[in-house]
């Protein structure tokens, strides 16, 4: 089956924005894979890593390439609520409270550093990323289309750190961990920033495509076929969490989702009209390794959710 001009080229046009953050962005390709599978399967993404490793460039570079408005939220251990979503703000003119919409009212929110906020504030994203809209006296206000949050952290076991609710964590799509890159790209980085090259200016990046195509692409995306074989080998694969010794909560049904979308999003962006279960094993991790709760003792003993999943992997029956 091929494409029709319109669709490949509109998949050439998504393919694109990765081409463009790596003018910016060495060595995190895998990374920028991820947002880009987030934003065009309607998700939100969590970027886990040590500071340094330019979890912050990505985002940033990333919303200049698809020309989106983007708004960024440095979280502190003092931000409130209101200061995400808005609040309610006596207008001495008229008499009356008037809704001041928060920065959240953006396409791209990144909120940088998501962990070092106290979990009251870190819930006030909860609505906005599950609902699209958010509430304040009795008034339901509806984000702008597309939206996608960004959320960096760094590893809970820095100082000055919460963990993230796990009401919080099953709102992202992804996780994806990002590690510093290999050798020769952080000579390549150290190179660039040797030839004149500023992170805060992103000289250079631009707009690939617009918001319209990106609705685009998520259609197409929605559309592709999943056999239901496939159907159930993803049920398979969430059962085999649950029974699995080192687990202690398993993939729910909403993971099980999600799995879906974003397995039909690869496959998308790879030109195949239908998903497969190399798909689903390719987004298998970095859909589900923030949602497996692990038994105490198993975390003792080092054992981690990429490590289960794996596992899993393995052992659950592959269809033909």
């Amino acid at each position: 089956m091929s494409d029709s001009p319109q669709a490949a080229e509109l998949r050439e046009a998504m393919n694109r924005v990765r081409l463009e953050v790596g003018k910016a962005v060495v060595g995190q390709d895998g990374a920028v894979t991820g947002l880009l599978i987030a934003l065009l399967s309607r998700g939100h993404v969590l970027l886990e890593g040590v500071p340094g490793v330019a979890k912050t460039l990505l985002v940033r570079s990333f919303s200049r390439a698809i020309g989106l408005d983007t708004t960024r939220i440095q979280f502190t251990p003092d931000l409130m609520p209101g200061d995400v979503t808005g609040s309610l703000v006596y207008d001495a003119r008229s008499g009356s409270f008037e809704f001041r919409a928060g920065p959240v009212f953006t396409n791209v929110l990144l909120a940088d550093e998501i962990n070092r906020t106290p979990p009251k504030t870190q819930a006030a994203l909860l609505e906005a990323m599950e609902e699209r809209q958010v509430s304040a006296d009795g008034t339901s206000r509806a984000l702008p289309d597309p939206f996608l949050v960004a959320a960096t952290q760094n590893p809970v076991e820095h100082e000055g750190t919460y963990s993230l609710p796990e009401a919080q964590l099953d709102r992202f799509l992804l996780k994806l961990v990002v590690d510093a890159p290999a050798r020769d790209d952080e000579i390549a980085v150290l190179r660039r920033h040797a030839d004149g090259f500023s992170p805060r200016a992103l000289d250079g990046l631009q707009a690939v495509v617009d918001a319209e195509a990106i609705r685009a692409a998520q259609r197409a995306a929605a559309a592709v076929a999943v056999s239901d074989d496939v159907l159930g080998y993803v049920v398979d694969l969430a059962r085999a969490t649950r029974n699995a010794p080192s687990v202690q909560l398993g993939a729910s049904p909403r993971a099980a989702t999600a799995l879906l979308a974003t397995a039909k999003t690869w496959a998308w962006l790879g030109g195949y009209p239908a998903i497969t279960p190399d798909h689903v094993q390719t987004m298998l991790v970095p859909t589900w390794r923030h949602r497996l709760r692990l038994r105490p003792e198993a975390e003792i003993e080092g054992v981690s959710a990429d490590a289960v999943l794996a596992s899993v992997v393995q052992q659950t029956r592959v269809p033909v």
